[in-house]
């Protein structure tokens, strides 16, 4: 984990794609069929149009920037947060809480250094609990919902490839008067299908799927944070606060 690029998901790509492309030509065929501007314009811009229409501006926005997080992962640092979660218990151990305070300064995170503050201001250990997962729970909400506009437009790109290939079919049937085009006419309609189905099950669904991974591990390691900031709160052993937080690093 970590900023460093996710190679799995490159080669994953490459795979998926090669296969189609080296399948066409063993099949015989030539890769310049499979390219057809109009058939990538339709399915294309109906699948998105669709997207923005179902989804709130700020959802949308999201949802397109995470998508670099398929090849570039958000930095999780579970493990350097939890060696800097032993210092700050044994610092409260020693100095009392407020010693905290000299820490929030090396917090770059929002939420990290709302809990820390939390901690310094004396509130209650399950006040402190509970103001922090209400924001877990609302953050992992919005960053579902973004991720899942990819898991929609999955959904809709086979339905508007076959939109797009009823319509070649159509333009087909215009010219039955010219037998010498239809072969051509017919391929280029179904090209729209490939567009369609290949997009959704090569692209669209699998970055939902990495994207729901990624804010699955970014809510597991928040939620990490706060079991340690609790035990700190409780003044329990930091041996054993470090221990319980190294189970979520697994």
């Amino acid at each position: 984990p970590g900023t460093i690029m996710d190679v799995i998901s490159i080669l994953g790509l490459v795979l998926g794609l090669g296969a189609i492309l080296g399948g066409q030509i063993l099949e015989g065929g030539h890769l310049s069929s499979l390219i057809q501007p109009t058939a990538f314009v339709i399915v294309m811009g109906g699948t998105f149009g669709a997207v923005m229409l179902q989804s709130p501006f700020a959802t949308f926005m999201q949802g397109m920037a995470m998508a670099k997080w398929v090849f570039t992962p958000p930095p999780l640092p579970q493990r350097e947060l939890i060696e800097r979660m032993a210092e700050w218990s044994h610092a409260a151990r020693r100095e009392g809480l407020l010693a905290l305070e000299g820490y929030l300064v090396e917090l770059p995170d929002p939420f990290l250094r709302k809990g820390l503050q939390l901690l310094v201001d004396g509130a209650e250990p399950e006040r402190v609990r509970e103001v922090l997962e209400v924001e877990i729970g609302v953050q992992e909400g919005q960053l579902k919902l973004a991720a899942k506009i990819w898991e929609s437009a999955g959904g809709y790109a086979p339905t508007i490839g076959i939109l797009g290939a009823v319509m070649g079919l159509i333009h087909v049937m215009e010219n039955l008067s010219d037998p010498s085009r239809l072969g051509a006419g017919i391929a280029v309609a179904f090209v729209a299908t490939i567009y369609g189905v290949g997009s959704a099950n090569l692209i669209f669904l699998p970055i939902a799927k990495k994207l729901l991974a990624h804010v699955s591990r970014l809510t597991l390691m928040r939620e990490m944070y706060v079991d340690g900031l609790i035990g700190i709160a409780s003044g329990d052993n930091p041996r054993i606060i470090e221990s319980r937080l190294q189970g979520y690093a697994l």
